[in-house]
């Protein structure tokens, strides 16, 4: 009876625990389980005060690009790369000339003189009309060409891949490079996590460079010193989060920022002080978790930007 009644009791104590662990294995499954208290959601930030929103979307133009890879403005006319192909749009939408390129773009820059093009790690120059000039030599295998702006005849150029900003004359020369450390403001450097690097001239002629994993905006003089910065790091309205953003940037006439989000995606103005202005486009707009828009403006403050995952160009103009 003795040996009877712990036989009972282990198989008893046997069904007990199996039911325990059924019981815990159920109630975890992500179908099964209560709210999590400590998980953060963006939810409630992709809501935007309307009285915060300047700007509405007046058109947008379909692109046929399988890729859209990057844009300029220059005189009233939109550059914009795709697949391995260049295209010349109006500030209408429509189509002047399209030019076939022999890889695939990265990045674009346009002035009087030259339309320059970046790749993964070297770049083209071509003339206005499009005849290629020069197909420079390799920047090297780890470049990651990602922005380009040209001041004076001379190139800038953003690579990722080397977390430095590259000076080079037109003809393809190297001048010197800087990695954005300066002895008291920014020993961090450039902190590049992905391919988000984005540098820009406003119209004064101040190269500003964008510090994605900072969420800063940097200021040098062309030989790489630093002469400010502002930084913004809040997944509030007025400021950026995620690894690297802003991830992209341009310049109104006054000087102001406009910024640009991946994540939580959505447009916005800085005054040249840095400080927030107003939103451009909400979070609504745009895909979740979607790529940044890249962004350029016009000489009235209208504001063009690609939205990669809809395939289109949007223009915002000013309330």
């Amino acid at each position: 009876m003795k040996n009877k009644g712990i036989v009972i009791f282990l198989i008893l104590l046997t069904i007990v625990v199996v039911v325990i662990i059924v019981g815990d294995f159920t109630s975890t499954r992500p179908d099964k389980q209560g709210e999590n208290p400590y998980e953060f959601s963006v939810d409630e930030y992709t809501k935007v005060d309307p009285d915060l929103i300047q700007y509405k979307e007046t058109k947008n133009f379909r692109l046929v690009f399988e890729n859209p890879e990057g844009i300029a403005y220059y005189k009233q006319k939109l550059y914009v790369l795709g697949d391995q192909r260049l295209q010349v749009i109006s500030n209408s939408g429509n189509l002047l000339k399209e030019i076939e390129l022999n890889d695939f773009p990265t990045s674009i820059a346009v002035d009087s003189t030259y339309i320059i093009i970046g790749f993964n790690n070297y770049i083209s120059t071509y003339s206005i009309n499009g005849e290629l000039i020069k197909k420079w030599d390799s920047l090297g295998e780890n470049s990651v060409i990602t922005s380009l702006a040209v001041w004076n005849n001379e190139l800038f150029i953003a690579d990722a891949g080397l977390r430095k900003v590259l000076r080079y004359t037109m003809d393809g020369q190297k001048i010197s490079d800087f990695e954005g450390k300066h002895e008291e403001a920014a020993l961090h450097g450039f902190i590049v996590p992905s391919g988000y690097f984005d540098l820009a001239f406003n119209t004064y002629g101040d190269l500003w460079v964008v510090n994605p994993g900072n969420h800063s905006l940097e200021n040098y003089s062309l030989d790489g010193s630093m002469r400010e910065f502002w930084q913004a790091s809040s997944v509030q309205i007025d400021g950026f989060s995620g690894c690297c953003n802003p991830a992209q940037f341009t310049f109104l006439p006054d000087g102001s920022f406009v910024t640009s989000e991946k994540g939580l995606v959505r447009i916005k103005i800085y005054k040249p002080s840095g400080e927030f202005k107003c939103v451009v486009a909400a979070p609504e707009k745009f895909t979740d978790e979607g790529y940044a828009p890249e962004v350029v403006s016009d000489e009235n403050g209208n504001i063009y930007a690609v939205d990669f995952n809809k395939k289109m160009i949007r223009l915002f103009e000013p309330v």
